[in-house]
């Protein structure tokens, strides 16, 4: 391949079964992952990524942020700091009790894979750090499911932080996929005091990357990546600082991509809206070009 686009050798099968109406699309899960930023002094911030084993049915080897899926209990009572959430579901166009669910499932994968915490004991505070024996001890039975967020939170009497994170994009897993997610994206500077780590089973790695390094490595083919993965990253080159993109998140078009697969002139042209350099044109009985 020229670059690192993560590409299933299943997808063409996959697209001409939809085309001919012999493939049922299945309806996509919320989800929410967060592109965690800190500042650098080699110009522009960092961003905080992971590689999914290679054992992963879905993106295995491909490098990716910190998120999941979201659960029912995220619309539980929680302490909340921050814009409303009412703010949050018209930002993210839902129902309120779903805006809490995806910002809560963005917050809480963050602490699960990751290791940090955007929460704090008062509404303009962030706890520091989180990585003591007690604090990985509820950390992992979240990851089991254990106890709910707003559980955990009450628990070490803390408050969610809605306002360290900036929402930066939604993407649709496209329909010829088995697995599917409706996936909002967020940032969020790394606080004072906390440092990640791998805390994720589902990574082997995790590195802390400029954006433009880890773009021009996927450039080379040398980083497997989905869509959306680099696209953001993209998006991200244009700031010098984890502020600035921040500050940008408000101003940023929530309209969802999805990835569009039609016939023309004897071949399958795959292609997500708005972004050009994703287009796969595949023979009706040959591999993508």
């Amino acid at each position: 391949m020229a670059n690192g686009q993560w590409y299933p050798p299943e997808w063409p099968d996959r697209i001409r079964a939809l085309a001919e109406g012999s493939l049922t699309p299945v309806a996509p899960k919320r989800a929410a992952t967060v592109m965690l930023l800190r500042d650098t002094d080699t110009g522009g911030p960092a961003v905080h990524m992971l590689r999914r084993r290679s054992s992963m049915a879905f993106a295995g080897g491909a490098y990716a942020y910190p998120g999941g899926g979201v659960d029912p209990r995220d619309e539980q009572q929680i302490r909340w700091a921050g814009p409303t959430r009412a703010w949050w579901a018209d930002r993210l166009g839902v129902e309120e009790a779903v805006a809490q669910a995806i910002v809560c499932a963005a917050v809480r994968e963050t602490y699960e894979e990751a290791g940090v915490l955007l929460a704090g004991p008062t509404d303009d505070s962030v706890v520091g750090d989180t990585t003591g024996d007690d604090w990985e001890t509820d950390r992992a039975a979240l990851v089991a499911r254990d106890v709910s967020f707003a559980e955990f939170l009450d628990r070490r009497g803390l408050a969610l932080r809605s306002d360290l994170l900036g929402a930066w994009t939604r993407w649709i897993t496209p329909e010829f996929e088995p697995r599917r997610y409706d996936t909002w994206f967020f940032v969020a500077a790394l606080p004072e005091g906390q440092r990640t780590r791998n805390a994720s089973t589902e990574a082997d790695r995790t590195v802390w990357i400029r954006p433009t390094d880890a773009a021009a490595s996927y450039d080379k083919g040398e980083l497997l990546m989905m869509p959306p993965t680099i696209a953001t990253l993209r998006q991200l080159t244009a700031y010098d600082s984890a502020a600035q993109a921040l500050s940008a998140a408000p101003d940023r078009d929530l309209t969802a991509v999805l990835a569009q697969a039609r016939l023309e002139e004897g071949e399958i042209v795959l292609a997500w809206p708005g972004h050009d350099e994703f287009t796969k044109h595949i023979p009706t009985g040959g591999a993508p070009a």
